[in-house]
Formats: C-alpha cells, sequence, structure tokens
C-alpha cells in the first residue's frame, strides 16, 4: 500500500478560495444516487473552482484493522497501536493511504493543514509515528479517498445529494461507525427517519 506525497491530489494549503469547503462534512442524503456512498459521512480536505477531495469517515475497509495493516507494512511498533478500523475513505485510488489527523502532528513538506485543528499526512512517516509515543493524538487511517472535478461537487450539492455540517471532532475522529451518519444529521438538526421519508415522497 503506497501512502506519499502527491500533489494531484491537490492538497495545498495555499490554493482555497474563500468560499472553499474544506474542513467540513459532507453528509450524504437519500438522493444521492450511487450506493458507493450511501448514508457516508465524508470529511473535505481540499476544495476549490478545479477540484475537491475528501475522505469517507464511516465505511470500514473490511475486517481490516490499524494494528494488522501496520504489521503488514512492516512498522516497527513501541507502544499498543489502538486497534481502529481501517476506513474505505472513497472508490479512488484504494492501494493508497492517508491519514487524517489532530494538528499535534506536523511533518514539513508532507502535512497539509486543513484547519480547525486537522491535518492531512500520506507518508510513511506519520505511520512509523503512530507505532510510537510521537505519533498524533487523533487518527483516522483511509484507503482511497473520493474526488469530484470542477463543478461536480457544486452541482451535487444543488441537488441536494449532500448536506454541510461543522466538522465536530468526535464525529471526525470517533472509532465507532455505525451510528455516525445519523450522529452527523443530528448535529444540524435533521432526523433522519424524516430526511429519508421526504426522499422517499419526493
Amino acid at each position: 500500500m503506497p501512502i506519499e506525497h502527491e500533489s494531484h491530489w491537490g492538497l495545498s494549503e495555499d490554493d482555497e478560495s474563500a468560499d472553499s469547503l474544506r474542513g467540513q462534512l459532507l453528509i450524504a442524503t437519500p438522493s444521492i444516487g450511487d450506493d458507493r456512498f450511501s448514508r457516508t459521512v465524508i470529511y473535505l480536505c481540499a476544495h476549490n473552482d478545479e477540484h475537491a477531495m475528501g475522505l469517507i469517515l464511516n465505511k470500514p475497509m473490511g475486517a481490516l484493522r490499524l494494528p494488522d495493516l501496520l504489521e503488514q507494512l512492516g512498522v516497527k511498533c513501541s507502544i499498543q497501536v489502538p486497534d481502529r478500523p481501517v476506513r474505505s475513505g472513497g472508490p479512488m485510488e484504494q492501494d493508497r493511504g492517508f491519514v487524517l489527523h489532530s494538528d499535534d502532528f506536523y511533518l514539513e513538506d508532507s502535512t497539509v493543514r486543513v484547519g480547525g485543528g486537522v491535518g492531512l499526512t500520506a507518508t510513511k512517516e506519520i505511520l512509523e509515528a503512530m507505532g510510537t509515543s510521537q505519533g498524533p493524538r487523533n487518527t483516522v487511517l483511509a484507503l482511497g479517498y473520493a474526488g469530484w472535478g470542477p463543478g461536480q461537487l457544486e452541482n451535487e450539492l444543488r441537488a441536494n445529494a449532500w448536506l454541510l455540517a461543522p466538522a465536530d471532532m468526535d464525529l471526525v475522529f470517533g472509532d465507532q461507525l455505525d451510528g455516525k451518519w445519523e450522529g452527523a444529521l443530528g448535529s444540524i438538526g435533521v432526523d433522519p427517519a424524516m430526511l429519508s421519508f421526504q426522499a422517499g415522497r419526493a
């Protein structure tokens, strides 16, 4: 599983427009029309006029757990690594790894400060740090990502395929995947049952 810095992911601290949605949550509605994103919650890592990129927070990558993945990658651990699920970050490039983490960790030329106390790093060095006491306090390790081309995400938002919510850190970094979609909806005062009912009546 390569985990490395790649410029074509569009991860930059400098290129976000004033109306960027970076650092917010996308919550799939029943209008999404794509089973790959049904009931997903996505953290937007990048968003500007040219592209958007995010990580799905509430879909596991099968039964893969963080300690198992680190062992597979030959990462030596000097601490007991939390037994967290590895996430399926999206349908694109699922052989690549991304670590969403609290901003108490930073690697020059590798970590992108997304904002709101969150960073994103895609190098093996962060995995090695996670196997020691030097890693970030909070982490989400995901394989793959969700990506949009120019105007694509905006069109989906206009079609009510997604709702937007502020990024609550408990929602972002919580290990309990079941109920994360409902929790994200609840954070903006939306009843999931009513949302499903309204979509069925459309």
